[in-house]
């Protein structure tokens, strides 16, 4: 099998150029790979939501769990969520690779075969990029436009007092995943699915966000009450969570009676799920909680209310006793 090193950066560039010819070229990209830059034809009234994520070999993925078109899927949902805490839909992507000479050009084909499967269903493609080699642990960052109408954004900064809060699915899945995999390396079921293949809530996202119901978004990569923090911080309120209504999975429920673990530390642990955290007014609440009876196998919850001094995370347990949360969520640079 042909290593990097051996096909060279311009053969590698011209067998990626073959998988994305195969994908075709959507209305707004003018010009993609070949030239110095790519070219773009925005859409009339709206606006561009640019986000950049790395992921880091070793640090973000383990490469004996994950490799080939699953990693590449991996990095493009991982973006796509950002872009679904706006309310974007997204349009283009742009990948920078940092590749040891020994890594085999098929792998590098195969993560940009997953790149497109997950830019697909969108309409959006891969517009450009770049590559370097490196020693030591490679790394995959991903750029992504979205474009959503102009002023209709979600944002961090849109909430107020008295808020509902509420959640996609199920927060702390990947954590628990994670110690599966850890604890056994041919662990499998949703748990493992959703650290080592997470799905981008974009559709369920950009269903809320057009019908103006919602005050309020980020999307869970460090974590719930990290991510809730960031999201209180911004609009200046604070949070009650209540204890019973936080959602746990049976799989959840499964793998904490399994590895002796209390499955709420998952749940308001690190964790990356990629799920929504979404706030909107409390008389908008049903129907929030209406539009989302329409999604497939993603269960929506109000699991608490925006109240109380800014930043400040509360959880209210069934017997009404009250305690603080922790508000750090994951940290690149902590111990």
């Amino acid at each position: 099998m042909e290593t990097v090193a051996e096909v060279g950066e311009f053969g590698l560039i011209e067998r990626l150029h073959q998988v994305l010819e195969e994908e075709g070229r959507p209305p707004g990209l003018v010009l993609g790979i070949g030239d110095d830059a790519a070219l773009l034809r925005p859409s009339a009234g709206v606006e561009w939501a640019v986000t950049c994520d790395v992921l880091l070999e070793g640090r973000h993925f383990l490469p004996q769990f994950l490799r080939g078109a699953a990693l590449g899927r991996r990095a493009t949902e991982v973006n796509l969520s950002d872009l679904a805490a706006m309310g974007a839909q997204p349009r283009y992507a742009f990948a920078a690779l940092g590749l040891r000479g020994d890594t085999a050009a098929a792998e590098v084909v195969d993560w940009y075969r997953g790149f497109a499967e997950s830019l697909r269903p969108w309409g959006a493609c891969l517009a450009g990029g770049n590559m370097t080699r490196l020693e030591g642990a490679q790394f995959i960052s991903l750029t992504l436009i979205g474009e959503v109408a102009l002023g209709r954004a979600l944002r961090r900064d849109g909430a107020h007092q008295g808020d509902a809060i509420m959640v996609t699915g199920y927060p702390g899945q990947a954590a628990a995943g994670l110690a599966l995999l850890r604890r056994d390396g041919a662990a499998a079921g949703p748990l493992v699915d959703a650290h080592l293949a997470p799905r981008a809530r974009v559709a369920e996202a950009r269903a809320l966000a057009a019908g103006g119901l919602l005050s309020a978004a980020i999307d869970l990569s460090d974590g719930l009450p990290g991510d809730l923090a960031h999201l209180c911080r911004a609009s200046g309120v604070g949070a009650r969570l209540w204890a019973e209504r936080l959602p746990q999975s049976p799989a959840l429920r499964a793998a904490g009676a399994a590895l002796g673990q209390d499955p709420l530390d998952w749940v308001l642990g690190p964790s990356d799920d990629y799920e929504l955290l979404l706030t909107c007014p409390q008389e908008k609440a049903a129907a929030v909680l209406d539009c989302a009876t329409t999604w497939v196998k993603v269960p929506l919850r109000q699991i608490g209310v925006l109240d109380g001094e800014a930043g400040r995370l509360e959880l209210v347990a069934a017997d009404g006793s009250v305690r603080l949360l922790d508000p750090r969520g994951w940290d690149h640079f902590a111990a």
